[in-house]
């Protein structure tokens, strides 16, 4: 009696015999099994055990499973019938059509929602990836996984680590979270929030992203990259840093292989090595060579120690010389502000090899009461400070007296020198005349009208304080009413005051003389 009550209760059946029907092998399931049922379709022994529970196999050797279309492999198991549930141990397999593949030590699957539930040891291939975490949650009827502890991901040439990764493998999209990581072998992103899809190699960044390279580094807070053709678009603080370059916009588009950036809206480019900044809102940069242009409200902002020079142009490029020191030209209604020097021309011109700044087409500084105008002007600087500027070519000096009145210097060149950051002489070579109004007072007493080769004019408080003629002058006072109009006026006399920049903002002001006339 009690052999009988223990055969009733543990069963034993071998791998030839299936359920409870005798004969029947386990590699052909019953036709009456609802697809929606687990289905053994392969164990070397299956044992029922009432002490595990009311109608629980437990499966050993070889063991096989099928749920809809996901077939499954492990080297035991306890098949929950009537939960139509299992838990599989040992070198565990789930084939889900011919593109997905699920790895692990144990499993608990859910047939009602086609949950497995993977843990240690988990793999995951699904033709162009594989992902290795310690647990994921795969839904096999929506086909897509979770993990929530780490995760791994190879794809091609990329690695992709996160803590939180969620993997959909109808579209072959991978969801991160939270210290997200993709290491290449040419650069390193770091992320909060990053989708990855594993046939195009497309991520895209839901916030804080850090892109390092041997060459550059990238920063975003939106935006993607194609990791292979190398081609990327970021947006929301986005910045790209290079060889002491950093270039910044609302939006920034970017091909490593030809080494070109493209940036848009609010462009900034900061150069440490010169310690000034580009701004515009729409510039392109190439590597290799070393060349850029901005334009859209272009401007580029000089810093020195005593003060910063703001210079706009219509457009602005950087480029190398043959030396490989940048020049930087400005084309086009170009002025500049300084706080104490003004400038307005058609074309400008800086370079690195000799610190030096040239302004072309019908050229004006202002420098406190003074306007200097000549065919060219050099700005010649030291230690980022001005050190002198020559006028070449019909230099000529005028400040204003009265309304109708205008003291003049003329020459064939001058060249004005600065002390303390203030013009403090100026040096007139060359057919020296100068038109002079003294005064009694406060009153004009007349015209002094006088002519030598070289001419010294020395400033002081910003005004002019003394004029030396080097060369014995030919010189003549006119009284007032002997003059009148253009004799009050040397050759080439101009007067530019209603476009002097007064303030930094003014440098926008694109009117020019000639566009007057």
């Amino acid at each position: 009696m009690l052999l009988l009550m223990y055969i009733t209760e543990v069963f034993v059946v071998p791998s030839h015999v299936y359920g409870q029907q005798a004969g029947k092998p386990v590699n052909a399931p019953s036709p009456q099994q609802s697809n929606h049922q687990i289905e053994i379709l392969h164990a070397d022994f299956m044992t029922y055990d009432k002490s595990i529970g009311e109608n629980v196999r437990r499966l050993t050797g070889h063991v096989q499973f099928m749920h809809e279309n996901a077939v499954m492999f492990c080297d035991s198991a306890y098949h929950y019938a009537d939960e139509n549930n299992m838990d599989a141990f040992g070198h565990i397999r789930i084939n889900q059509g011919d593109t997905l593949q699920l790895y692990g030590d144990f499993l608990k699957y859910f047939g009602k929602d086609k949950l497995a539930r993977m843990i240690k040891n988990v793999v995951l291939v699904n033709r162009e990836s594989i992902l290795r975490t310690q647990n994921l949650d795969f839904d096999l009827g929506k086909n897509y996984g979770y993990y929530f502890h780490g995760g791994e991901i190879e794809n091609g040439e990329n690695r992709l680590k996160s803590k939180t990764g969620y993997y959909y493998a109808t579209d072959k999209t991978f969801f991160f979270k939270t210290d997200v990581k993709i290491i290449n072998p040419k650069y390193i992103i770091d992320s909060d929030t990053l989708k990855y899809n594993t046939v195009s190699k497309i991520a895209w960044f839901y916030g804080p992203t850090h892109i390092v390279s041997k060459e550059d580094s990238i920063y975003c807070e939106n935006g993607w990259y194609n990791t292979d053709k190398d081609i990327s678009q970021f947006n929301k603080n986005a910045s790209l840093k290079s060889k002491g370059q950093l270039l910044t916009g609302d939006s920034l588009y970017y091909d490593r292989n030809r080494g070109f950036g493209e940036a848009f809206h609010h462009v900034v480019l900061y150069d440490s090595s010169q310690n000034a900044k580009l701004r515009g809102n729409y510039g392109y940069y190439y590597e290799q060579p070393e060349r850029g242009m901005l334009t859209g409200r272009a401007e580029l902002v000089k810093m020195s120690d005593e003060d910063t020079i703001y210079i706009h142009s219509d457009t602005i490029r950087s480029t190398l010389d043959t030396l490989g020191k940048k020049v930087i030209r400005g084309y086009y209604h170009t002025k500049m502000f300084k706080t104490d020097l003004q400038g307005m021309c058609d074309s400008i011109v800086y370079s690195e090899s000799d610190s030096t700044v040239r302004l072309f087409g019908s050229p004006a500084i202002w420098s406190d009461e003074n306007q200097i105008t000549s065919d060219y002007i050099n700005i010649y600087t030291k230690e980022r400070k001005i050190d002198y500027i020559e006028f070449i070519n019909s230099a000529l000096i005028v400040s204003q007296k009265d309304t109708i009145r205008f003291d003049q210097i003329k020459g064939k060149k001058m060249t004005g020198y600065f002390s303390a950051g203030q013009l403090s002489k100026i040096v007139a070579t060359g057919n020296g005349q100068t038109i002079y109004f003294p005064v009694d007072g406060k009153e004009i007493i007349g015209m002094n009208k006088a002519e030598s080769s070289n001419i010294v004019i020395y400033l002081k408080d910003r005004k002019v304080d003394k004029i030396v003629f080097l060369v014995k002058p030919a010189a003549t006072l006119y009284p007032l009413n002997q003059v009148q109009g253009n004799d009050m006026k040397l050759a080439d006399f101009k007067w530019f005051i209603e476009f002097r920049p007064k303030t930094r903002e003014d440098i926008f002001n694109w009117n020019t003389p000639k566009e007057k006339e």
